[in-house]
């Protein structure tokens, strides 16, 4: 089991501002500076009682007891750094650095030596948004410290913190040293970790190289369980595991696949088993000239197979991010259980749960049993169960009343939050599950919880989307909706790309975005009636009719007009503005068309 534990504490981030830029002007300076001014913020860190669980060198990650001790700790090393600033100015000629500071208290996870949880990443979001010198705080830690701390509070209104929150107070804590700090910061400097271009990474099926297929299972569960750790990496952008699929069962080429989906690397591996030893050799290519970047065999026993997993992902994301990226992702160590023959019985019962028949999904049923019952403690195995029920309710494998299923549904989501409430699956089900019963608020935290922990799972940004969508934030939710399209257009249980594309639809309508909408449901090969009306929509509001839309005219005569309707009364669920347009629409356009095929 791990250790895991949970308090309440308060979380300091700190960065050097414009590291990489002092990097390439002259790298050694840098680094005999970096090294200076770490002695002061870690010695600081100590004498506050505060204990750092994440370095990358240029930035500090510190937990404290005391929010009044934290903000003082911050205070006294800006003071000192400034000090030391202003002597190489006028001394020497050793490069300056300025540093920046974020802290926030909250509830937070304590997984051995690491920490993690809502705490951290605000904090790492106000330090990102800081001037340069200063330190920004959260109304939480003002509360506590602006009566108890020397320094000046001053209230900076709201920030936009990226995946939080929109409209988050904040405040300034400032000394007359560093209120008087000049902002000579580029626009390097004050960028956010995240970057509009990632590369994207591709996993390959990784190749049987056993004579039987007795063992297939476990090779598509360890890479299943690589594709997941490396999809944590917010740095990275990953073709999903459908497409990956797809296109090894396709043997097409690969250049094409390459250039299909812009991938940057490739992942190849193969597994070889025979008793208790596994050998895993793996392999990270250059997309574009097929270059091996990085390659390594790994000759474990089974009871080690977590641990290969860890060192694949660590040894993948170190050669294409570097050392600073990989120690900032902090994410949590996700080992289903320490049991492997639950890990067996898990592992078999998705790879039924992929296959999509009413054989397949019961047989995966009775594996997760067999999971639960070697390990009750097996979270992942209460949340595949509770999936794999969901696809046989829809598919019509399983003849039970939806009433009589619903009850144990619950059972198995709550069993599996109580043990690991920080099961991302569990918390994309919870979002598909209350966005169908109307419980849009619901949806949408438990699908930022699930997005905060694998953001580039195409089921996660699709679901995500959608609960941002019906609740009003309608950019985001549609430039999530069209990543999903992009990382994996044929998801996984359809035949084709058109319920990917019918999602990006209904995105680009309510996000007001006709010329996109339109040409993706022209793309669509089988237009439903909601398609049809929302591409109706998108059209009167770019061209004020739906006439110069052949394809869009052809297929509205021959709709059902009741479902038309159906899907305009769906609408108003969640935005009423929407629903009274696409009636005008029905009223103004569709209906006068229709009646005039009608009578022609």
């Amino acid at each position: 089991m791990r250790d895991v534990k949970r308090k309440f504490a308060t979380i300091l981030a700190s960065d050097c501002v414009g590291f990489s830029k002092h990097m390439l002007e002259n790298e050694e300076k840098t680094l005999d500076s970096l090294n200076a001014c770490r002695e002061i913020i870690d010695g600081f860190i100590r004498k506050h009682g505060g204990r750092i669980f994440h370095t990358a060198g240029d930035s500090v990650l510190a937990e404290f007891d005391s929010p009044v001790e934290s903000v003082n700790c911050a205070i006294s090393f800006q003071e000192a750094i400034f000090e030391r600033n202003e002597v190489i100015a006028w001394q020497s000629d050793d490069k300056k650095l300025v540093w920046r500071v974020g802290v926030h208290c909250d509830d937070v996870i304590f997984e051995n030596d690491n920490v993690y949880g809502n705490g951290v990443n605000i904090a790492a979001r106000l330090e990102a948004q800081c001037a340069p010198g200063q330190i920004l705080v959260s109304r939480l830690i003002n509360e506590q410290v602006a009566s108890r701390i020397e320094a000046i509070s001053r209230a900076a209104g709201t920030k936009k913190l990226k995946n939080i929150s929109n409209d988050f107070e904040v405040f300034t804590i400032t000394t007359l040293n560093t209120d008087t700090i000049v902002d000579d910061a580029t626009s390097e400097d004050v960028e956010e970790a995240d970057r509009t271009h990632k590369p994207t990474l591709s996993v390959l099926p990784f190749k049987n190289m056993n004579a039987n297929e007795d063992s297939s299972f476990l090779i598509d569960g360890v890479f299943e369980d690589i594709l997941t750790e490396l999809s944590m990496v917010r740095q990275l952008s990953i073709v999903s595991r459908q497409s990956s699929v797809n296109f090894a069962d396709s043997e097409g080429e690969l250049d094409q696949f390459v250039k299909q989906f812009d991938v940057s690397y490739l992942i190849q591996g193969s597994i070889r088993s025979s008793g208790n030893k596994v050998r895993v050799t793996v392999s990270l290519l250059e997309a574009e000239n097929k270059e091996i970047l990085w390659s390594k065999r790994f000759d474990r026993d089974m009871d080690d197979i977590f641990e290969v997993q860890d060192e694949i992902v660590r040894s993948v994301t170190q050669a294409i991010l570097g050392e600073i990226e990989v120690a900032s992702l902090n994410r949590a160590k996700r080992k289903p259980t320490e049991n492997m023959t639950s890990y067996e019985f898990l592992l078999k019962g998705k790879e039924g749960h992929h296959t999509i028949t009413a054989e397949a999904n019961a047989n995966a049923l009775e594996m997760f049993d067999a999971a639960i019952e070697a390990d009750p403690e097996n979270a992942q195995a209460y949340a595949w169960k509770a999936c794999t029920m969901g696809q046989g309710l829809g598919r019509g494998f399983i003849q039970r009343p939806m009433e009589e299923v619903m009850p144990e549904f619950s059972n198995l989501m709550s069993s599996a939050l109580k043990i690991d409430p920080n099961d991302f699956e569990c918390h994309r089900l919870l979002s598909a599950v209350n966005a169908m019963s109307g419980k849009f608020k619901v949806a949408l935290e438990h699908g930022k919880k699930a997005y905060d922990m694998v953001p580039n799972d195409p089921r996660i940004l699709q679901q995500y989307g959608e609960a941002l969508l019906k609740t009003g934030s309608t950019k985001k939710g549609c430039d999530l909706t069209l990543l999903a399209l992009e990382y994996d257009p044929v998801a996984q249980g359809q035949t084709n790309s058109d319920k990917r594309k019918s999602d990006a639809v209904f995105a680009c309508l309510l996000d007001d975005r006709a010329e996109l909408g339109l040409s993706i449901a022209e793309e669509i090969d089988e237009r439903s009636e909601q398609v049809l009306l929302y591409a109706a929509g998108l059209a009167v509001s770019k061209d004020g009719s739906i006439d110069p839309y052949v394809w869009l005219v052809d297929n509205l005569k021959e709709a059902d007009s009741d479902k038309i309707e159906l899907a305009i009364e769906e609408m108003g669920k969640y935005d009423v503005v929407v629903q009274s347009t696409l009636r005008e629409v029905f009223l103004d356009h569709i209906t006068p068309m229709k009646a005039g095929r009608l009578n022609a």
